[in-house]
């Protein structure tokens, strides 16, 4: 008979975290607020990277469902085929850690809702895979909330050099992460590893931007 899993509590993995970043960054990222704007290939990494160590508050925003070409990049399984991505992914993080907030929209952004739907967070990660869907979603955010910070990225695709993959400062609280060339093309698809690394560029700034810095 399988074992059944033991659920920590709340304090054991607090006490876990603080020991690993000291309670004064975990301070900082239990009260972080984050949306993640598509759960794919980078969207899903990012909120798997962000739920592992701890930010408190993640809104995830997506309208697709899981489908099998999804599998070679992005943190699903195949029992979640079909599945809404919101609710895939959040039941995979809450598998991480039950304790976050996380608050999901299973909607397609558009020029009418971004204002209403990123207005709770200070962080917004981009996360499309779709050209024309990024540039609304960035485009939204500066012009609605210029103040808010705003992770976002561009080329990735294929297997290319690791260290092309690199983050960028555009404006005061704008950053791309990515190649910011690198289109996928026909022998050249979305892989999960060079994928992974522009995620974890994405994360990782998300991170820095939680402990004030740039």
């Amino acid at each position: 008979m399988k074992k059944a899993s033991k659920i920590l509590t709340y304090e054991e993995i607090q006490e876990t975290l603080c020991q690993r970043h000291s309670p004064e960054i975990q301070e900082k990222l239990n009260s972080a607020r984050v949306a993640i704007a598509g759960l794919g290939g980078l969207g899903s990494n990012v909120a798997f990277a962000l739920a592992r160590i701890g930010v408190g508050y993640l809104h995830l925003v997506d309208f697709d469902r899981v489908d099998i070409t999804n599998l070679n990049r992005q943190q699903y399984f195949m029992r979640h085929l079909g599945m809404y991505k919101t609710d895939a992914l959040k039941g995979e993080l809450l598998d991480i850690n039950p304790y976050l907030d996380i608050q999901t929209d299973c909607i397609k952004v558009t020029e009418s809702n971004v204002k209403a739907l990123f207005q709770n967070e200070d962080i917004i990660c981009e996360a499309f895979d779709v050209p024309e869907c990024k540039a609304l979603l960035v485009n939204g955010i500066l012009e609605h909330f210029p103040e808010k910070k705003l992770v976002a990225a561009s080329g990735m695709a294929g297997f290319g050099d690791s260290n092309e993959i690199r983050t960028r400062k555009v404006t005061k609280n704008f950053y791309l992460c990515g190649d910011e060339v690198t289109e996928p093309g026909y022998a050249r698809g979305l892989m999960a590893p060079r994928v992974s690394i522009c995620a974890g560029h994405e994360a990782n700034m998300i991170v820095r931007l939680i402990l004030g810095k740039s």
